[in-house]
């Protein structure tokens, strides 16, 4: 079994050897066996936390290294105008706390989400044509993932004249 033990960011995909297609729930975990695309069996030994990214490379001890890939999976696309309403979408299904993928195509912009009837009928109230489809899910990381760790910005207070930015 290849060990994968090291998160390299985003990579090109003629670096890695072999390919990871993995669904979104697994790819939330950070221990786990699997075996690659082309057969091989791997486990992860990585941090616990970061959800593992389309396109991501994994790195072995040995110096191999492994692409992973966002699984087609079951997916709900909603569009709606952009500007405003496209705003006005992602905001609302984001504050239920969902994981969201935002994407642009040919036909505009979309909010995508896995299906739930609860969003799909706020979507759908919201001014959303809904589209079920088979497609990758590779949500949004949120705004205070930092690479390589998890991190939250804060604010203190300092003597006056004294500033720097955070």
């Amino acid at each position: 079994m290849l060990r994968l033990t090291e998160r390299l960011g985003p990579i090109a995909a003629d670096r890695a050897s072999d390919t990871l297609t993995l669904p979104y729930e697994r790819r939330m975990l950070g221990r786990l066996k699997a075996t690659s695309d082309a057969g091989r069996e791997l486990g992860l030994f990585l941090d616990r936390g970061p959800v593992l990214r389309d396109g991501e490379g994994l790195g072995a001890a040995s110096g191999e290294v492994v692409i992973v890939r966002a699984a087609v999976e079951p997916v709900v696309t909603a569009r709606v105008v952009a500007g405003l309403p496209l705003a006005r979408l992602a905001y609302h299904l984001g504050n239920r706390h969902v994981q969201l993928a935002l994407g642009e195509d040919a036909r505009g912009g979309f909010v995508r989400f896995p299906p739930d009837h609860v969003l799909e009928e706020l979507a759908e109230r919201l001014g959303a044509s809904l589209e079920r489809v088979d497609a990758p899910f590779d949500p949004e990381p949120g705004a205070y993932r930092q690479p390589g760790g998890h991190s939250h910005s804060h604010g203190h207070d300092h003597e006056p004249g004294h500033h720097h930015a955070h």
